[in-house]
């Protein structure tokens, strides 16, 4: 693929990095430990979404310095896509838990999601700590160091996650598609392959691929990668925006553009990703069914 046309998918990218953030950092699990095995989707924040939110806001407003109560009301909050309240919630939580890692990497994700990045960044290197490595809080400190345009610490975040967990897909999709920013496609696409292969790969992974193969110009492909997680018609639609976004032009800065991958990628929100905006919310209904996070 030409330089230009790459430059042009740059911010497509970027938005792509935050949909992988998945659910595998604690961020509203608020899981205090976690095997290589698990995700953090498994936990606290799996059972508040089942938990009545305004009990959940009831125990919260009973002790707001409780860090499991303030874990637990923003996972209700966020589920209902209530971001900027659960935001609320867990910056007052961290004032009152600094040292609670768990609550840190809960804020800093939900900063990330927010598109505050050198916020998340900062919250992030606190949440972190050496002695006690989290992959998973890695594995977004990578995704928030693309969105800042360091592309370097980031690869050195995902590097660090995959020696504690090697082989994770949903790192390995953060990782791919970091190189596809750095315009290195065939590493992308030889690490997203591996990633996409994976028994625990969910729709989210295979997208990443398709976009990357995509990129390459090997449509046809990249709508056979799709068309496992959609219908058929709506994987054509999908390869055929980004074929015409390929020929055309690319826009001036000042000038915002459609994204064509904006419905792919826009079906996460609630799951890691990045909120939809209202105008984009029913063409990402149509095209994307729900899935079920790693």
């Amino acid at each position: 693929m030409a330089s230009g046309s790459l430059q042009a998918f740059a911010p497509k990218l970027r938005g792509a990095v935050v949909s992988t953030l998945l659910v595998t950092t604690a961020a509203l699990a608020g899981c205090q430990s976690r095997g290589p095995t698990t995700t953090g989707s498994i936990g606290l924040g799996a059972r508040a979404a089942q938990v009545d939110p305004e009990a959940l806001g009831r125990r919260y407003e009973a002790n707001p310095r409780d860090p499991n109560a303030a874990l637990a009301y923003a996972s209700s909050l966020r589920a209902r896509g209530q971001t900027a309240q659960a935001l609320a919630v867990l910056q007052q939580g961290a004032l009152k838990n600094p040292n609670h890692p768990p609550l840190l990497a809960a804020y800093g994700k939900v900063l990330a999601d927010a598109g505050r990045y050198k916020e998340a960044a900062a919250v992030l290197a606190n949440a972190h700590r050496p002695d006690r490595p989290d992959w998973s809080i890695l594995s977004v400190q990578g995704a928030v160091a693309d969105q800042l345009g360091q592309f370097e610490s980031a690869q050195r975040y995902y590097a660090a996650a995959l020696r504690i967990v090697p082989g994770e897909p949903s790192v390995l999709a953060n990782q791919g598609l970091s190189f596809a920013l750095v315009k290195r496609l065939d590493e992308a696409e030889r690490i997203l392959r591996e990633a996409a292969n994976h028994p625990r790969a969910d729709s989210r992974v295979r997208r990443n691929l398709a976009l990357v193969l995509g990129l390459r110009g090997r449509y046809a492909e990249a709508e056979q990668v799709l068309a496992r997680d959609m219908p058929a018609d709506q994987a054509r639609q999908s390869i055929a925006e980004i074929r015409g976004s390929q020929a055309a032009p690319a826009p001036r800065r000042a000038v915002r553009q459609p994204d064509p991958w904006t419905a792919i990628r826009q079906s996460d929100a609630g799951h890691g990703g990045v909120d939809p905006s209202p105008a984009a919310k029913p063409d990402a209904r149509r095209a994307v069914p729900r899935h079920a996070a790693l």
